[in-house]
């Protein structure tokens, strides 16, 4: 199964961190979904977003049964052309490189050149594609056949509103 992860933050404080499970890139619907609590939520720091995201993505991973086989994540794998690690750069190390990370980035970020930029759907603004433990272009390739007619593919939009959406205990 493939997953696709993403975190909301709750303004009294706690965080939720949505995954869903689909079976392969043109899934049009998830086959199962997971969702994690995280009460302590380091506070932001800029240039240090991982140190805030990375537990709630490997919170929520830990309620599945099984790894999966490739995650995909809100936001950039590399940040510069000598590999300075973004978020899923740090996830796939957390994972002891063993399960392929794909980021998708909705913004571009200024020294993140190994980023591929997709354009989906009718508009003209590009997703940033970046991947590690999968070649980039493939990695773009298959983001770019994601089910659905929007410039984000809906499994992406879901697991976003799932985390926005999810109330819990």
């Amino acid at each position: 199964m493939l997953a696709c992860l993403d975190v909301d933050y709750r303004p009294d404080g706690p965080a939720v961190a949505a995954c869903l499970l689909f079976p392969s890139w043109q899934s049009a619907s998830a086959a199962s979904s997971a969702v994690a609590r995280i009460d302590e939520v380091a506070p932001y720091a800029p240039g240090l977003f991982f140190e805030r995201e990375l537990p709630c993505l490997l919170r929520v991973l830990a309620e599945l049964p099984a790894r999966p086989e490739l995650v995909i994540i809100d936001g950039y794998v590399h940040l510069d052309a000598s590999g300075r690690l973004g978020l899923g750069g740090h996830l796939f190390d957390a994972l002891q490189r063993e399960v392929p990370i794909v980021g998708v980035a909705k913004t571009t970020f200024r020294t993140a050149t190994t980023a591929i930029p997709i354009v989906r759907g009718s508009g003209s603004k590009p997703l940033w594609v970046s991947a590690a433990g999968l070649d980039v272009h493939t990695a773009a390739t298959h983001v770019a056949s994601m089910h659905g007619p929007y410039r984000l593919p809906t499994l992406l939009r879901e697991v976003d509103q799932l985390a926005r959406s999810c109330t819990l205990p």
